[in-house]
């Protein structure tokens, strides 16, 4: 092999190949990419750019290897060049102060890339987590579908409008889905909320007053359990949430986050949470935010687990509101 360049790079590559002699490489010399006379009286530098490939072929070399940036006409004519005759020409990328030496080059298409940064992902746990979500939802909605059917029929005998309330949200990387839940709230519930929100108990973005007068009887009765969350099993089903994850947000709830809030964002949203279980009566804003974060930088199985199991304590206490 030849190296063209003779700095630090070339330096390294020279001195990483010759420690793993089980590699096969044999290192033959450094070319210069100058003619410059200093170069000359370098015992290592054997020749410059404008014969390389000739003393290449003189040497019996493999591969030349550019361990330094060079002028892309001056590369290519040295490409075509070593191509005729069978040598292998390399590149080295000497980027961002080393940061790509240890890097593998991955493939997006054709176009090669190399990784400065990669999250350690738990795929396993990820895909477990998908498999818990999908088969326990279709178990649960296979369990209830009769309890399912009794809400509707009481929600359609209490008051007009529909079974269900369709509500846009936004979910993982900020998609916008339809969010589904039984409808608690009169038809106009969503006109009348401007007018209600100098009684807003909540601080910040979130909305919430007590003896809203947009609940329904059947209502009250339906959040006081959180049955009314229960049409969201199909949204699990349909990829847009999972059954432990932040609650998905409104747009207009969206708009008013400052950046770090959008951590909350970078998973799926979740029919029950941290919130839900530690802080469901606690009308901060900042409480409700920093637990979410809290569950997205520290998520695993395990967490899931133990939130859900809390879940079925804090619906049957009838802490809703």
């Amino acid at each position: 092999m030849l190296i063209v360049g003779h700095g630090r790079v070339a330096q390294a590559l020279r001195n990483h190949l010759q420690a793993l002699p089980h590699m096969g490489f044999r290192f033959m010399g450094f070319v210069s990419l100058t003619e410059d006379p200093e170069d000359a009286a370098n015992s290592q530098i054997i020749g410059n750019i404008g014969n390389c490939v000739a003393l290449a072929r003189s040497l019996f070399v493999d591969e030349i290897y550019f361990s330094t940036p060079a002028e892309k006409q001056t590369v290519i004519s040295v490409v075509e060049e070593a191509r005729a005759i069978g040598i292998e020409v390399s590149v080295v990328p000497d980027l961002y102060e080393g940061l790509t030496w240890n890097a593998p080059v991955e493939f997006i298409g054709q176009f090669p890339t190399i990784p400065l940064h990669q999250r350690e992902l738990p795929q396993g746990a990820f895909l477990i987590k998908h498999v818990l979500d999908v088969s326990l939802s279709m178990l649960a909605l296979i369990v209830i579908a009769p309890f399912m059917l009794l809400i509707a029929l009481l929600i359609r005998m209490d008051s007009r409008g529909p079974v269900f309330y369709r509500s846009e949200r936004i979910g993982r990387k900020g998609r916008t889905f339809t969010c589904y839940k039984f409808r608690t709230m009169v038809a106009e519930a969503d006109r009348m909320r401007d007018g209600l929100a100098h009684n807003n108990e909540r601080d910040g973005i979130l909305f919430k007053m007590t003896n809203d007068p947009r609940i329904t009887r059947v209502g009250v009765k339906l959040r006081k359990y959180s049955l009314d969350e229960l049409p969201q099993f199909f949204n699990v089903l349909m990829g847009d949430m999972s059954l432990v994850g932040p609650r998905p947000p409104l747009a207009s709830e969206v708009e008013k986050y400052d950046l770090a809030h959008l951590r909350r964002l970078d998973v799926l949203p979740g029919i029950t949470g941290s919130w839900q279980v530690e802080a469901r009566q606690d009308p901060s804003f900042d409480s409700y935010i920093s637990l979410d974060t809290a569950y997205v930088e520290n998520w695993n199985l395990l967490l899931d687990l133990r939130i859900l199991a809390r879940t079925v304590g804090v619906v049957l206490s009838g802490t809703g509101s």
